[in-house]
Parts: structure tokens; C-alpha cells; sequence
């Protein structure tokens, strides 16, 4: 184990990577597997490149149940290029999008997809500050939709899924999934696209894992930018142009801890017992810390969290950047507090973070 002094990482990304991989990539950082390079300075094109991100897709399939039908491919622009690439790709000219708005990310998607097509929010919960997600008499769909859009876990606001929204049938379902990737196992079937930035809980940041189905890709239209083609992508198997050769290969670390740990199962029930960590201080605390989503919205990933005053917000964030807890200063469109509790944020450092929060109350209180 290294002895270089690590504090409790509960940035929202990029965020924590888990110690075992960081430590497995500094060994290799000179020479991968003893070929005399660094995965930095090899060719994408090499055959030990072309081991990497075969493996790295291989591991994450297995982890997830991927299906044969579906193309995995790692690409960049973060999520947020994303969230026109699905527009232009998969919304045939004329045709219109359905988006369920649940949060700050959400709203971004539709924001992008409106200035190239025509939208049709199905839900928006900002009028109470997006703190639930919409129940299912809420959702009027079109049965003519493109697609529906849903961010599975909105990092600002705190709201995750629990389960699919029940779409017309033959209506696709694309999800933005980028900040609870692989922290519990889905079933991949019941979505015709996903696609996530790595930067939470699947590697670094640089690339963009997307999982698409097959059928979808006949529907990309001709004469696209090569760039911002998924067929394309797909064809070329994530290797049309230089793709974040250090990225993937961190990611593919990442998904062998995961297996090793147990798999997605394994992983769900620690995210879960980390939330409950931090929810329970909360509900406890007699109104002192105000969480922001309603309990059956609830996020395991991240707790947004108010205090009586922004001075004392403030004074949580300074007291416990003493203690060594990082990164609990929320989104600057919000304000307050925020715990991002990502997979590879180890169990220790949310019990310290839950034994601060105690003890703050009775000094503050």
C-alpha cells in the first residue's frame, strides 16, 4: 500500500478512483506488461493497444450482461457533446424527442437537442427545483417519439431512477447514465442506447463509454461529420481516429476491481450502504441538514444538503477541508452542500465524513 498521504475524495467528478488501480497504473506507467512503453506512448494501432481496449470492453459486456446486439464503442467530448450527437444521429428529420427533465443535465440535453430538431418535454420538475423524479401517471409520451431521453442520476440535484419509465411500444430509450455507471446492475435490454462520461465511477476523464443498439445505427442519416457519426464510430470500433488510448486503459482497470469486488451486485450493496450512512445523519439531525431530493427520489451516488444559513455552509466547507474532506462545496448553480459517494469511495472515508457531520451539529447545533 502506498504511503503518500490520501484524503476523502467527495468530488463530483472527476472524483475518486479506487487505490488498487491507481497503484496498478503507476507500476505500469513506465513499461505496460514489459513492452518498454507507457500506454501513453504506444500506438493505438499496436497490437498491445488493441489488447487493452478489447479486454476493457470484453470485462465491461460481462459486467453488465451487455447483449451481442448491442455495439460497445469509447469515444470522447464528455457526455455533453453527446447530448447532440444522439439528436442528430437518431431524430430522422421532422421527427420529434421526448425528454423527461429531472435535473441540471437533463435540462442541458434538451437544451443541445432543441437547436437541431424539435423537442417535447414529457416532464420538467424545476418548478420545484427538481427535487423528485415524475410519477408515471405524469408522463404523457408520443407514441410517435424519435426517442425518449432520461439522465438516470442527476449529479446536481440528487435524483436517480429506480426503475424505467414504461414507453409506447417501439419508442427507443436513451439515457444519459454518466454518474451511476456501473454502481448496480440494469438490465441493458430495456435500453436502445446509454452513454456515460467516465469521470464518476468508470476511469478518468477523457472518454465516453456508449452502448447502442444495433438497429439503431441503420438509422443514422448519410453525410453526418465523421466525428459525430455512431455508425462510423462503431465500424471503426472506437479506433476511426486516436481515441484516449490512457483513459480506456484506466477504465479497464476499474472494470477488473469491479469484477474482482463481486460485479455490479457486489458494488450495489456498498453504494447502498454508504448512502444510508449519510441519509441517516440527515434524517436524524432534527431538520439541522436539509436534504434536497424527497426520500423515494433519493440518489446513492450524490446527497445534496442544506444548511440553516450559507455562513454556515461555508463553515462546514472550511472545517472540513481541515479534516481532510474534499470536495463537499455544492454545484455553484445551487449553492450548499454536496457528498458525491462514487464507487470507488471507500467506506471509511463516509463513516468519517458521517462522524464529522455528527459533530458538527453538536458544535454548531
Amino acid at each position: 500500500m502506498t504511503s503518500v498521504k490520501r484524503v476523502h475524495n467527495f468530488n463530483a467528478g472527476p472524483s475518486a478512483m479506487p487505490l488498487s488501480v491507481l497503484e496498478k497504473a503507476q507500476a505500469e506507467l513506465l513499461s505496460f506488461n514489459g513492452c518498454g512503453m507507457s500506454v501513453m506512448e504506444m500506438s493505438h494501432r499496436s497490437k498491445e493497444f488493441e489488447g487493452i481496449i478489447k479486454t476493457a470492453e470484453a470485462d465491461l459486456r460481462e459486467l453488465m450482461g451487455i447483449p451481442a446486439n448491442y455495439k460497445v464503442m469509447f469515444l470522447q467530448g464528455g457526455a455533453s457533446l453527446h447530448f447532440a450527437m444522439e439528436a442528430m444521429n437518431f431524430r430522422p428529420a421532422g421527427a420529434s424527442a421526448d425528454y423527461i427533465v429531472t435535473g441540471a443535465w437533463s435540462k442541458a440535453a434538451i437544451k443541445e437537442a432543441a437547436k437541431l430538431g424539435t423537442t417535447n418535454v414529457v416532464f420538467n420538475g424545476e418548478a420545484e427545483k427538481f427535487n423528485r423524479l415524475p410519477a408515471a401517471g405524469e408522463l404523457n409520451f408520443d407514441p410517435k417519439a424519435a426517442y425518449v431521453h432520461i439522465c438516470h442520476n442527476e449529479t446536481i440535484h440528487g435524483v436517480e431512477f429506480k426503475s424505467e419509465p414504461v414507453l409506447p411500444a417501439g419508442v427507443p430509450l436513451f439515457c444519459d447514465m454518466s454518474s451511476d455507471f456501473v454502481s448496480q446492475p440494469i438490465d441493458v435490454t430495456k435500453y436502445a442506447m446509454i452513454y456515460a462520461g467516465a469521470q464518476k465511477n468508470a476511469g478518468p476523464a477523457g472518454v465516453v463509454i456508449a452502448i447502442v443498439r444495433d438497429d439503431m445505427l441503420e438509422r443514422v442519416p448519410a453525410n453526418l461529420p465523421t466525428m459525430l457519426d455512431y455508425k462510423v464510430m462503431a465500424e471503426k470500433e472506437s479506433l476511426y481516429n486516436t481515441p484516449p488510448c490512457w483513459s480506456i486503459y484506466m477504465c479497464g482497470l476499474v472494470f477488473q476491481w469491479l469484477k474482482e469486488l463481486g460485479g455490479l451486485e457486489a458494488m450495489y450493496k456498498i453504494d447502498q450502504q454508504k448512502a444510508k450512512m449519510i441519509y441517516d445523519v440527515i434524517d436524524k439531525s432534527g431538520g439541522y441538514y436539509r436534504g434536497h431530493a424527497v426520500p423515494e427520489s433519493r440518489s446513492i451516488m450524490n446527497i445534496p444538503f442544506r444548511l440553516a444559513s450559507e455562513e454556515l455552509e461555508d463553515l462546514f466547507v472550511k472545517e472540513s477541508k481541515k479534516a481532510d474532506l474534499i470536495g463537499l462545496k455544492g454545484h455553484r448553480s445551487v449553492g450548499g452542500l454536496r457528498a458525491s459517494l462514487y464507487n470507488a469511495v471507500p467506506l471509511e472515508s463516509v463513516k468519517a465524513l458521517a462522524d464529522f457531520m455528527v459533530e458538527f451539529q453538536k458544535k454548531n447545533g
